[in-house]
């Protein structure tokens, strides 16, 4: 993500949006992802916001790196023991095969639709043979900035299917659902686990 309108809101409502994502447990998608990888291995929760899902990888005993383009979310998700955060947008990830799993929950629909593709094949080169990336969007067509100032992307299961198939990421089984957002607004979403 460098949309700095995007980046903008982020770091003014961190907080915000550290209150409204913190659990005690993680949630059943998150569950099964963890149980896909290996014991101890390496995951990069890229967009990872406050770190609510890379404390659940780290208290799994998994080696976590946390990447966000908001410097106010990555204070927050550097509070988080085990956890290495890192203010960086998607275009930095460079690695080859050294991820076990790599988690883009809502994070990847702040990307413009054209350079999706470069991202996933980013993400398919940072992982080892056989990794797992998890991904999760807002369902729809086309795109818009929200109430409060985020761009969003938004994807169809055949529109994100098609995408991951052609960087050679095979999508599993996909899950849906509805949930209120930062700006108040209920919207489906899609996810799935795919396999490099």
């Amino acid at each position: 993500m460098s949309d700095p309108d995007t980046i903008r809101v982020y770091d003014t409502r961190a907080a915000d949006y550290s209150k409204m994502t913190v659990s005690d447990k993680a949630g059943p998608i998150l569950n099964a992802f963890m149980q896909l990888l290996p014991a101890g291995g390496r995951v990069l929760d890229l967009g990872c916001g406050p770190g609510t899902s890379s404390a659940h990888f780290a208290k799994a005993g998994f080696v976590v790196e946390a990447w966000d383009a908001s410097r106010e979310m990555v204070a927050l998700a550097a509070q988080i023991p085990d956890v290495m955060a890192r203010q960086a947008v998607f275009a930095d990830l460079d690695a080859r095969g050294i991820y076990d799993g790599i988690w883009a929950n809502f994070s990847l629909l702040h990307a413009p639709r054209d350079e999706m593709p470069a991202h996933l094949s980013a993400i398919k080169q940072a992982l080892k043979p056989g990794g797992k990336f998890h991904i999760a969007v807002k369902e729809g067509d086309g795109s818009k900035v929200d109430p409060i100032g985020r761009r969003y992307t938004y994807y169809t299961q055949d529109s994100l299917s098609a995408l991951l198939q052609a960087a050679d990421l095979t999508p599993g089984p996909y899950a849906t659902g509805a949930d209120n957002g930062l700006d108040g607004v209920r919207a489906a979403w899609i996810s799935t686990t795919a396999t490099a």
